[in-house]
């Protein structure tokens, strides 16, 4: 799998790192008033996230003896590799990246599931022309550089018959879709409740390839929250106490989008305060959707996007889908 080594190598550049840095942190005067905890961010704050800084901002984590940090993405290793190696407690990934990592025997395990149904897809502008896997061949595709985009990309247009050699890869990080799709590239791949809801309020019609509607197996959870299997052993009630505010505060952004969306804008007053409120509204009933609760994941999930990324050859081994996920530290846990 392609940047694979880079990957684990991260991986143990960072177990080092850590260890040196939990030999430092045992040495140094307990604090008993709150446990310091770190979550990274997959991407720039988003209504993704909201959930987290309305907990941050309502006293959820420090009502359970939590001081939370939150993070931005690092320059150097992914939040996978972060989290694998302890280097931050918690991570913002994606079922994707677990079952990589979980096929690679690396030991990250998603312990909530932030949106119950995949809301991504690809997207290209109306006048472009491409309607399906099928119209990728001849066309440039725009990615932020993630290790499965290509073999995705290769993966559906297979099911659909369609060449991939024909596709033009391009990686442009994190971009402004609205200022590269139809110039840098002709289709990109995208979270409806931010992009898409941004072309809406824009005025710009797209075709929109929904992955759920690609194939089954691609309603998968994304994104997620993760840790590593060291946590959950070592410091469960530090888990359970995360979680247990995480979801006061998903909870809470599903009741009260308005007010969420302000507090998202509170801490990142960089964002767009109209995009912000309109993706806020899109997204909050999109949380827990159909399920009993925010966050739970279902195991016939998980089985089912493994078997497909296995059949598909994005992984070079099939995973235990049970390791790979748990509910057990949810309140009221089904």
């Amino acid at each position: 799998m392609k940047n694979v080594s880079m990957f684990l190598a991260a991986v143990m550049t960072i177990l080092l790192m850590a260890s040196c840095g939990q030999q430092d942190e045992q040495s140094s005067p307990d604090n008993d008033e709150k446990k310091e905890v770190s979550i990274m961010l997959d991407w720039y704050p988003n209504t993704n996230h909201t959930g987290l800084y309305v907990a941050k901002d309502k006293g959820f984590f420090e009502q359970q003896g939590l001081e939370v940090e939150i993070l931005q993405p690092g320059q150097n290793a992914g939040v996978d590799a972060m989290v694998a190696s302890g280097e931050v407690n918690f991570g913002i990934g994606s079922q994707e990246g677990v079952t990589q990592a979980r096929a690679n025997d690396i030991p990250i395990v998603s312990v909530a599931a932030i949106i119950q149904h995949n809301t991504s897809a690809f997207a290209a502008l109306k006048e472009s022309g491409i309607e399906s896997p099928t119209d990728f061949a001849g066309k440039t595709y725009g990615g932020w550089g993630s290790a499965f985009e290509e073999s995705m990309i290769k993966a559906v247009m297979n099911q659909y018959d369609a060449n991939f050699s024909e596709v033009e890869m391009v990686t442009l990080g994190i971009s402004d879709f609205f200022q590269t799709i139809g110039r840098n590239a002709d289709f990109m791949w995208i979270f409806y409740g931010w992009d898409g809801v941004e072309a809406e309020r824009r005025g710009i019609d797209l075709n929109l390839m929904w992955l759920r509607d690609l194939h089954p197996a691609l309603d998968y959870y994304s994104p997620v929250v993760m840790t590593n299997e060291t946590m959950i052993q070592d410091d469960p009630e530090t888990v359970r106490k995360f979680l247990q505010a995480l979801s006061l505060g998903y909870d809470y952004a599903i009741k009260n989008p308005e007010e969420s969306a302000d507090i998202l804008l509170k801490f990142n007053p960089e964002l767009d305060q109209e995009l912000v409120i309109n993706s806020q509204k899109w997204l909050s009933p999109r949380y827990q959707d159909d399920a009993n609760q925010w966050g739970v994941q279902k195991e016939e999930v998980w089985k089912r996007y493994a078997d497909w990324m296995y059949e598909q050859g994005l992984i070079e081994k099939n995973i235990q889908p049970q390791k790979a996920f748990t509910n057990d530290f949810l309140p009221d846990a089904p």
